[in-house]
């Protein structure tokens, strides 16, 4: 099997199993198994392959058309032009959630203190810190999850103080900006997700309760106790739930709520911050 064939066998395998993007997931797999780029393809690609290494290929379009994310099967993600391990444990970072990175940057000022809720594979807070010179608090109720945190810190050159905490339950101290990416999905809406997102994805981590707001009630208003004065909380959110998360912080006493959009022309991040005490 040369390397061409293998690529055109692959996406046609995924293709039959109706996979979206076949051919590119084909190539990444085959990219994994054998540590290549498109320069060396070009160079190889009627090359004979090893017949075992063809079946470490075999397998995982096997994995891929039973639905399993290929970030899931590779094990990695990049976000913010950065590499984040991903595994069943943490989301998948999406492109969307780059904008909730972007609009804390526009905030925040070197040696101010962040804390980032429902971190998971802590792809929001290391982001942040690698761009900004903060001090950084990450927390999440999952222990499987912050040990994807901590791996991924490493692996970035971060340090970031961890927490396992339900929300703000072991959070002490106060911070300039709180920034979180809650689950916001509506529990209904779960079953009709992608295959990829529903059966694989943690639940945990996309179950916004029966309206898919619970999160941002809880968050926004605690989260006064958790900032100093004049402190920002920024909230990633659903494309139709920008309305009523910006409504919750106004009532809380936010001050300069912003709506903000995301690449694609969603709704995506909500911004706002604590006016000053006199």
């Amino acid at each position: 099997m040369t390397f061409k064939r293998a690529w055109s066998y692959g996406t046609e395998m995924l293709r039959n199993a109706g996979i979206l993007e076949h051919e590119l997931d084909a190539w990444y797999l085959l990219e994994y198994i054998f540590k290549i780029d498109r320069s060396w393809y070009y160079l190889h690609y009627a090359e004979e392959m090893q017949e075992e290494k063809f079946q470490e290929y075999e397998l995982l379009l096997k994995k891929r058309c039973e639905r399993v994310p290929l970030q899931y099967i590779t094990g990695s993600q990049e976000f913010m032009g950065l590499n984040f391990k991903v595994n069943s444990y943490v989301l998948i970072p999406r492109q969307d959630t780059e904008t909730l990175v972007e609009e804390a940057l526009k905030r925040l000022e070197p040696d101010m203190e962040v804390l980032d809720l429902c971190t998971g594979s802590g792809c929001v807070m290391i982001s942040i810190m690698k761009q900004k010179k903060v001090t950084g608090t990450a927390s999440d109720i999952s222990k499987q999850a912050l040990l994807v945190a901590k791996e991924n810190a490493r692996k970035n050159q971060v340090e970031i103080n961890l927490v396992r905490s339900d929300l703000f339950q072991n959070i002490t101290g106060t911070y300039d900006m709180i920034v979180a990416n809650p689950p916001y999905i509506p529990t209904e809406a779960i079953g009709k997700l992608m295959p990829e997102v529903r059966n694989f994805e943690p639940v945990e981590a996309l179950d916004g309760k029966e309206d898919g707001m619970y999160f941002y009630h809880k968050i926004i208003g605690d989260s006064r106790r958790y900032l100093k004065s004049n402190g920002y909380l920024c909230l990633e959110i659903g494309h139709d739930q920008g309305g009523r998360v910006a409504f919750l912080m106004e009532e809380n006493g936010y001050r300069n709520v912003k709506v903000v959009k995301d690449l694609a022309g969603n709704n995506r991040v909500v911004c706002g911050n604590l006016p000053a005490v006199k």
